[in-house]
């Protein structure tokens, strides 16, 4: 039996030149809004990660975006009691950013986990964030 651990995981965000980065709304919460994440397959890089994150959840790719950055650390939150598990207390995530190769790039939310999405000021989304998330939404932003 492992002792319980932050599950290792990525976060992705598109963001444009003008500051606003491309939100996504939960399709099990209506009204709350969240970038693209998951976790990390075992043999995979966190960039190999980042990368196939974004494709799932969004569908887009290469031919849609370049990665320009990824932020130095980890950022990690704990979950509600209600969500953790004997083996998962919460998460730990690396950060890529990545910008659009053109001015009309669109994702498609994979529908299972994302229902909608929008270009959305930082500080807006941090506002729209489930509250244990906010904490690291803010380290990153630097809000």
């Amino acid at each position: 039996m492992s002792k319980p651990h932050f599950r290792a995981g990525v976060i992705t965000v598109v963001q444009r030149p003008d500051g606003q980065v491309m939100a996504f709304e939960r399709s099990d919460l209506s009204g709350e809004w969240q970038l693209p994440q998951g976790g990390i397959e075992a043999g995979e890089t966190a960039t190999q990660a980042a990368w196939r994150e974004l494709e799932e959840e969004t569908g887009l790719t290469d031919r849609d975006v370049r990665l320009v950055e990824e932020y130095d650390g980890w950022t990690v939150y704990s979950w509600p009691d209600s969500m953790r598990t004997s083996e998962r207390i919460g998460q730990a995530h690396r950060w890529f950013f990545f910008e659009p190769l053109r001015d009309d790039v669109e994702p498609t939310p994979d529908g299972s986990e994302f229902s909608g999405w929008r270009w959305i000021k930082p500080t807006r989304l941090i506002d729209l964030v489930v509250d244990f998330r906010k904490a690291p939404y803010q380290q990153v932003f630097g809000v």
